[in-house]
Order: structure tokens, then C-alpha cells, then sequence
């Protein structure tokens, strides 16, 4: 049984490491391994004498108790520590679900949130951010008249990739109780979490019995080689079940990832705010940026993360879509943005990374193309 295209891994598998800028990326700036070892306070020397033996397929009982101590009430045995953060997609849709259940799923979203469960059930539901005046909006109205009988899972993930929404303690209540009412599972991509621009929002773990959430370095701590990732599951008949589908897959984390993840949480308040540093820097590259080619974007600033989802005046642009658009960036000037069709959504948005420091650069380059190719007004 064949599972759809993964879109968004496809287009970046294309450009990403041919194309000289990267418009697009939606982790942060990353460092060395040396760097994250200095600013742990450890050496090479402590990695280099790392045994590559195998591991506790659960995840190293030091490393859960680290990553536990990131939430308000979840222990070091609800967390299960993954090989990549996607892995976790898959492994909580695997244990959930039936062929005859049904998924409501927020979009946009990355691809996998949605494919892995349309893989194996009835029907994923779209629950669809919609684009305000100024910034993206959710109805949670919506949201109930969706749930049926067949509904298993609602999926989520907050802060929003790609566009940048973070929901109210007030809907976000709401969501929960949702969830509660109907005995809902609630699927969490937390990824982002700590990316804030105010506080930071709650996890839905501390909030929720029946949520999973699902989280990593490689947003917010600018990790991403380090495939380091974990969910968190508070019902243990569950996380039982998830353990023995991982025995399946990959069985157990890497060795050396997990030293490195625990070199990492040992400093990541000051991992996220370096990210946070580079991206505020960013948004206002991109205030500027979308004030003078208000033309041809329209520019809802987003309230957390390190991406933002920005929609086209094709007209005013000259193509016909923003995938048609964004191969045209990268195979001629080298540029590379995401095209809003690899998210789901309509064709006619793309997403920006903000995460990165070369942004400038990269944002500079991208004006003198548009400014080279601007209709002229007789």
C-alpha cells in the first residue's frame, strides 16, 4: 500500500544543498560539535571515549530525566526518545490508529502530520488555519463540527509551522477540552516550543492525560543534524504499545546522539535564546523587506517560531503558482523558497525560514531579483 509523495522533503531534496541561498529553511542556526561541547563545559575527549554499544530502546534514563524536567508534570517514564522527531509521527499514528478511524489534522502543516495517518485510516479531516487581515486565524467552531463518532486523533502543532499562529490560553483551553469531551486523543507537535516572541505557551502534555506530544533539538536549539527527538505519553499502556512499534523500526536511539542531547539540554536556554536573537533580527529584515514590495506579498507577521507563511500577488508576480514560481527562484538565481502546495494549503503562499543567520544575505539577493523583474509602469 503506497503512502503519498512527501512533498516537502522532495522540493528541498532538489535545492537545498545546490542552491546558494536558502530562503526557506525552517530549523536555526546550528553550531560545531566542538562549540556545543565548549559551551556544555565538556571535551572532545568525553565524546571520543563514547562506547557504540547498544542503547535503552526507551532512551537513556539521564537523558529522559533531562527532557521530563522540561514540563510540569511528566516523568522521566513518559518520555520515549526517538532516532529522528519524525519518527515519532510514525510511530503514534502506528499504535493509534485503525483502518476505520478518522484524523482531524491542522493545515498547513508538514507533510507528515497528515500523509502517515491518511496511510492508515479512513479519512484525515483538514481543520484549516484561514488567513486574517493581519495574521492567521483558527475557528474552533469549526473544529467541533468536525468530530464524529469515527474521530480517533486531532493533530496539532504549536507553535504553527508554517505560519507562525500560536493559539490563546483561552483556545487553547478550548482545544483541550474539546479533546476531554469527546475522548479524543491529541497529537502535539511541539517542535517549535520555547520560539515564542511573548511566554512561552504550555505544553499539552502538562495539560492533557490523552495528549502526545512530540518534540526535538532541531527547531528552537538549532540541532537538526543530531536527529534528536522525543515524545512524551502519559498512559503507559499506550507508550507500551509505541515502545514495541520502535522495536520494529529503529529499536533504540543512537549513541552518540543522545550524548550530544544531553550535552545540548544541559544549555538550552541559551540555545533558544540565540535562535530567538537571529530571528527577531530576521523579522525585521522582513518588515522592511515586504513594506517596500507590498505589491507582490502580502505579510502576516507570525507570533512564534522560525518560519512564517507569506502569501503571493501572483498577478503582479507574472506566474501562474508558487510551486511554478519557486522552481524558477531556485534553478535560476539559486534561490530557494517553499512553495505552499509541498504543505497542503493553496498554491499561492510560500514559506520563509527565519531561523538562519545568513538571512540577510540571502533576503538582499532575493530583492535585487524582484527589483530586477518588476513590471515597469508606463
Amino acid at each position: 500500500m503506497k503512502i503519498e509523495p512527501f512533498l516537502t522533503e522532495q522540493f528541498f531534496a532538489e535545492y537545498e544543498f545546490s542552491a546558494q541561498h536558502l530562503l526557506a529553511s525552517s530549523d536555526c542556526e546550528t553550531m560545531s560539535i566542538g562549540e556545543l561541547l565548549q559551551l556544555s563545559g565538556s571535551t572532545l575527549d568525553e565524546l571520543g571515549g563514547l562506547t557504540l554499544g547498544y542503547t535503552e530502546s526507551q532512551g537513556d534514563p539521564h537523558l529522559r530525566s533531562l527532557i521530563s524536567n522540561m514540563y510540569s508534570n511528566v516523568s522521566s517514564d513518559d518520555v520515549v526518545v526517538l532516532t529522528s522527531p519524525v519518527e515519532g509521527i510514525y510511530l503514534a499514528m502506528q499504535t493509534l490508529l485503525e483502518s476505520e478511524d478518522e484524523v482531524i489534522a491542522l493545515r498547513p502543516a508538514y507533510d507528515a502530520l497528515n500523509n502517515v495517518a491518511r496511510h492508515l485510516c479512513s479519512e484525515v479531516l483538514p481543520w484549516n488555519l484561514f488567513p486574517g487581515r493581519n495574521c492567521w486565524e483558527l475557528d474552533f467552531d469549526e473544529l467541533e463540527s468536525l468530530i464524529s463518532p469515527q474521530t480517533r486523533i486531532i493533530v496539532v502543532n504549536f507553535p504553527h509551522n508554517p505560519t507562525g499562529y500560536v493559539p490563546s490560553e483561552s483556545d487553547f483551553d478550548r482545544l483541550i477540552g474539546l479533546a476531554r469531551r469527546y475522548d479524543l486523543w491529541l497529537f502535539c507537535d511541539e517542535i517549535y516550543r520555547g520560539l515564542e516572541f511573548g511566554p512561552t505557551i504550555p505544553s499539552a502534555a502538562d495539560l492533557y492525560e490523552k495528549a502526545i506530544v512530540l518534540s526535538g533539538l532541531s527547531k528552537t536549539y538549532g540541532l537538526p543534524g543530531l536527529r534528536a527527538g522525543w515524545v512524551v505519553i502519559r498512559n503507559a499502556e499506550l507508550r507500551d504499545e509505541l515502545i514495541n512499534w520502535k522495536h520494529y523500526t529503529t529499536i533504540c536511539p543512537a549513541a552518540p546522539t543522545e550524548f550530544l542531547a544531553r550535552k545540548a539540554l544541559l544549555v538550552k536556554d541559551k540555545l533558544a535564546t540565540r535562535s530567538k536573537a537571529i530571528i527577531q533580527q530576521n523579522l525585521n529584515l522582513c518588515e522592511a523587506f515586504f513594506n517596500r514590495f507590498q505589491d507582490q506579498f502580502i505579510w502576516r507577521r507570525p507570533q512564534a517560531g522560525s518560519v512564517a507563511f507569506v502569501e503571493l500577488n501572483l498577478s503582479q508576480i507574472g506566474f501562474d503558482s508558487a510551486t511554478s514560481y519557486c522552481h524558477h527562484l531556485a534553478q535560476n538565481h539559486g534561490m530557494v523558497l517553499l512553495p505552499g502546495k509541498c504543505l497542503g494549503f493553496e498554491d499561492n503562499f510560500v514559506r520563509f525560514g527565519l531561523g538562519r543567520s545568513n538571512f540577510e544575505v540571502a533576503l538582499k539577493s532575493f530583492a535585487e531579483v524582484i527589483s530586477a523583474n518588476r513590471p515597469t509602469l508606463n
